[in-house]
């Protein structure tokens, strides 16, 4: 069975986190905040990891194989969670790591498609399947996620509908917009669209839908995209949303819109680290 197989990336040397200030957290949050994976601060209860509850909601979704993608110099998840590459088991999840170098002549790794690549090719035992993928720094909710670990399901991706998240609006905008078929399958990611292209979406679809990159997938039919993708003119990376459009154009019934209507929490820089805890302080009393 491959419905219970997860990629998380968490691989990204987290810049925004370690660059941007804050005001209202703590010494030690501000220090974590700057030196370790912005998965592993410690903005739970009793100073629990962020990357704790993701891996919660994603047992309570029925997932129970994981590969976390993780950087090559920061150990703070392998420390929690078991060194060993193969094997370790936390909170009845089974954990394996696939590491994202930092190509020479760089000072980051090369992106989320580059990261995911490194971790099918840790994991040849799932060709064949399908697994999902999920950013690190975002909890999905516990439905999402067990929509997506549907063993009936083929490619997937779930549609956020970006009025429900309880994000500023310019943020909110930022997101990658989705354009569907005629059939409910993706047609086309749109990152950063014009004023012109989201009004004629939302009139067409009666809502504007965005990407939160958390994607259900075929092992056999990303792989090929990931190792052709081409680096993004600007940022040079390897961006796992272009992989999935560029699949999605080679095989336009292939990824199915899970449309959701819910908020995200995001903890991309040091200003979301107060939210995130009282998010977290409501949701999650006790885990594991």
């Amino acid at each position: 069975m491959s419905a219970g197989r997860l990629v998380i990336l968490a691989g990204g040397i987290s810049s925004r986190m370690k660059s941007s200030a804050a005001e209202g957290i703590d010494d030690r949050l501000q220090k974590e905040a700057a030196v370790i994976s912005k998965a592993m601060i410690g903005v739970g209860a009793n100073a629990r990891p962020f990357l704790d509850y993701l891996l919660y909601n994603a047992k309570i979704a029925g997932y129970r194989d994981v590969v976390i993608v993780v950087g090559e110099k920061d150990n703070s998840i392998r420390d929690r969670y078991g060194m060993l590459e193969r094997g370790n088991v936390y909170g009845g999840l089974t954990i394996s790591y696939a590491v994202q170098p930092v190509p020479a002549g760089r000072t980051k790794p090369s992106g989320t498609a580059d990261a995911l690549l490194h971790a099918l090719r840790s994991r040849p035992d799932w060709q064949g399947g399908y697994f999902t993928t999920c950013n690190s720094d975002n909890l999905y909710s516990i439905d999402s996620l067990r929509r997506l670990c549907d063993p009936e399901l083929r490619s997937a991706m779930i549609d956020y509908d970006r009025n429900a998240f309880r994000f500023e609006r310019s943020r909110a905008e930022q997101y990658a917009v989705i354009r569907r078929s005629a059939e409910g399958f993706l047609a086309d990611l749109i990152e950063k669209p014009s004023p012109e292209t989201v009004a004629e979406i939302e009139q067409s679809e009666g809502r504007v839908g965005v990407s939160m990159n958390v994607f259900r997938l075929s092992y056999d039919r990303i792989l090929p995209e990931l190792e052709r993708i081409p680096a993004h003119p600007l940022r040079q990376e390897k961006e796992l949303p272009t992989a999935v459009k560029m699949m999605a154009e080679r095989f336009p019934d292939e990824v199915l819109l899970i449309p959701v209507s819910e908020h995200v929490p995001d903890l991309t820089s040091r200003n979301d680290i107060a939210s995130v805890q009282e998010y977290l302080s409501t949701h999650f009393p006790e885990i594991f």
